[in-house]
């Protein structure tokens, strides 16, 4: 405890002296959250890094997300304690890859979902995030649309538009493994309790849901709510934020195991050294960081 204490407060200092900001994912462990300057999701984090006061970026979060913060904040310096932190599902899908599928659908608009390489987003016409997937969807001009790389929100998507959507195989390892058998034993478990689930899970996951919201649509909708029990169907670390911002409220995980080990990856002695060091340092060739600026901006834009 005492060298928590310690390490913690080495990290306040080194923040101060290197005029940083601490920028953490709702999925990160508790001690990091509490730490932060800010804590949401993916994009939430990549407009503030933007719009922040700040030389320097320490992003708790997994590769992408760094990514997309230094694509959107070209002169400052990102750093990603955890090196290795990478996202499965952002790794499903390549720029080649990406080129090939346009090739066969010359026609065919490219959404692609924020969890992707700056390669990616710079084969791609606009980017998407779990909260508007479906305004974007919509937005383009085109009738048919890739979209990458996520089966599973691209199928929610495909509820809310006359659109024929094309699915990339790509999907979460997460949410992808939550199951109906899981849904209904936590219902049992929990009886009355109103059961929020991420749109990355599968459709047979949100036909059982009684809402459906990306991380942060999660947390606004149990703090407004009335009810004051919750089955929480995303990674479990949202439910230390939940705690903090809900106290009055009762979240129960869906699943004690829907965890991100990429996403647990970072850790206190991680942050310091990354402040102290200013390594790792995630750095995107301007060739790609204009095209991938260019379909972020565009879903800004909306």
């Amino acid at each position: 405890m005492r060298d928590t204490r310690s390490i913690r407060q080495e990290i306040l200092q080194l923040k101060e002296e290197r005029n940083a900001i601490l920028l953490v994912h709702n999925y990160q462990p508790g001690e990091i959250q509490d730490l932060a300057d800010m804590t949401g999701d993916s994009l939430e984090l990549s407009r503030a890094a933007a719009s922040m006061e700040g030389d320097v970026i320490v992003f708790c979060g997994v590769d992408f997300m760094a990514e997309t913060a230094a694509i959107l904040s070209p002169g400052k310096t990102v750093l990603l304690p955890a090196e290795d932190a990478c996202c499965p599902m952002a790794q499903m899908i390549t720029a080649d890859e990406l080129k090939l599928a346009k090739s066969r659908h010359p026609d065919a608009a490219v959404v692609c979902y924020v969890n992707t390489s700056a390669d990616v987003k710079a084969e791609s016409d606009i980017c998407c995030t779990s909260s508007n997937a479906v305004k974007v969807v919509n937005s383009v001009e085109q009738d048919t649309i890739i979209f990458v790389p996520d089966q599973n929100l691209g199928r929610y998507a495909q509820r809310f538009t006359k659109k024929t959507i094309l699915p990339w195989e790509g999907f979460c390892i997460v949410h992808d493994r939550i199951t109906p058998a899981m849904v209904h034993e936590a219902r049992k478990a929990h009886p009355g309790a109103r059961v929020l689930v991420h749109p990355e899970c599968r459709p047979d996951i949100i036909d059982l849901a009684d809402t459906v919201a990306s991380t942060s649509g999660i947390i606004r909708h149990v703090c407004s709510a009335e009810e004051r029990e919750f089955i929480i169907g995303t990674e479990v670390g949202i439910l230390h934020r939940l705690s903090k911002e809900c106290p009055a409220k009762r979240c129960y995980p869906l699943s004690e195991g829907a965890i991100c080990r990429n996403m647990k990856k970072t850790s206190l002695v991680l942050v310091r050294d990354s402040l102290t060091t200013l390594r790792p340092r995630i750095v995107v060739p301007e060739a790609i960081a204009v095209r991938a600026r260019t379909a972020i901006e565009r879903m800004l834009a909306l």
